[in-house]
């Protein structure tokens, strides 16, 4: 589960970063989001720090689990 997690974090993060990459260097967005909602330049600067936090839970949970099960065998 915790690797789902992480992915999607990953995806959502990405996905945000190429949204306000596109608005600053380019006409549109670069992401996938622009083909069903119009968000704002500072929307998909959310959507980026939200994909990376969700990236980061994902991956220090997975390394805790790695952690706990070394220890416990």
């Amino acid at each position: 589960m915790k690797q789902i997690v992480a992915l999607i974090g990953w995806v959502v993060g990405v996905q945000g970063t190429l949204g306000v990459a596109g608005r600053i260097f380019g006409e549109k967005p670069w992401s996938a989001f622009h083909r069903w909602v119009d968000i704002p330049t500072a929307g998909y600067a959310v959507i980026a720090l939200v994909g990376a936090a969700i990236a980061v839970y994902g991956e220090t949970a997975k390394v805790k689990e790695r952690k706990r099960a070394a220890a416990a065998g």
